[in-house]
């Protein structure tokens, strides 16, 4: 079977054994592809010829090319695969792509909103409104607590501990942690749960429920923070992460405590919350180059 008879089978194979789904696949078959097209430009007639000078080659190329450091990773992730099945089938007798890593991309610094402009967020009118007062605890709870999207929605009425004033979160692999609801959070929730109580539907173990008593989704979350952000006139694509984003940094930057953000934050990795230092140093420097005579520029005449 020549080259591209065996990278079908292997993609048949990811398909019906392993159910990758149809995107997934469509990535695979273009990194194959890119490897195809690379043993061809080479001269390499047969997966044997090749060596792992080979493929940071092949992966310097696309590099070149303009594929980014997520995407090599990708590639380089199906070339593994792909190696590995061919030697489980005897065709090779190693696999040229281990070892191999794929360039980094830099981190893109979050977005957040300064501390004036999530205060115009929250301001938003009391109005004796069901949905209103949901709402109105849902950005609260974001910005008080620092949530994923996914964690908020899963949220049940048992979770809330209102006399202790925490909420007990169950975030990635499965893991729960307890963390604080602030005194407007608070007041927020009670307003939307004396509302709550008279909502009857499917969910009734749920926190934040719709008009016909069904749990939250993420997408009717994300639409509902857009509305917000355009009554509240902010001209931004508001979006739950750059909430949790926001409480992130706000936070550090008043207390300076990497590991209390870090446990707040749910991250299983202290490097993953190095980003929000960035961030902080950032807005540091925004301050000097503004304020500190030495550092302002001058103007060219």
């Amino acid at each position: 079977m020549d080259r591209s008879g065996r990278i079908e089978r292997y993609l048949e194979i990811l398909r019906v054994e392993r159910r990758f789904s149809p995107h997934t696949l469509a990535g695979y078959r273009r990194d194959l592809a890119r490897l195809d097209a690379f043993c061809i430009a080479e001269g390499i007639g047969c997966w044997q010829d090749l060596t792992v000078h080979h493929i940071r080659g092949l992966v310097a190329a696309q590099h070149r090319r303009g594929l980014n450091g997520r995407s090599l990773q990708r590639l380089l992730s199906a070339l593994r695969g792909f190696f590995a099945w061919l030697t489980g089938q005897q065709e090779l007798a190693h696999n040229p792509a281990v070892g191999v890593r794929a360039p980094k991309s830099p981190r893109p610094l979050p977005q957040t909103l300064d501390v004036d402009r999530m205060g115009q967020l929250l301001d938003a009118p009391a109005k004796d409104d069901v949905l209103i007062r949901r709402d109105r605890a849902i950005l609260e709870l974001f910005y008080s607590s620092g949530l994923r999207l996914a964690e908020l929605v899963r949220l049940d009425l048992a979770d809330l501990d209102a006399r202790d004033a925490t909420v007990r979160v169950t975030g990635k692999g499965s893991k729960t942690r307890v963390v604080p609801v602030g005194r407007h959070a608070l007041a927020a929730l009670e307003a939307w749960l004396a509302e709550r109580r008279t909502i009857q539907g499917p969910d009734a173990t749920a926190l934040f429920v719709g008009i016909a008593g069904r749990r939250v989704t993420p997408r009717g979350v994300q639409s509902r923070l857009k509305v917000w952000a355009r009554r509240q006139g902010l001209d931004l694509n508001l979006h739950p992460h750059m909430m949790r984003h926001s409480f992130a940094s706000h936070l550090l930057e008043s207390s300076g405590d990497l590991r209390a953000v870090q446990e707040l934050l749910g991250h299983a990795d202290i490097s993953t919350t190095q980003v929000y230092t960035h961030l902080d140093f950032q807005h540091l420097a925004q301050v000097y180059d503004a304020a500190h005579p030495r550092a302002r520029r001058r103007s060219r005449a």
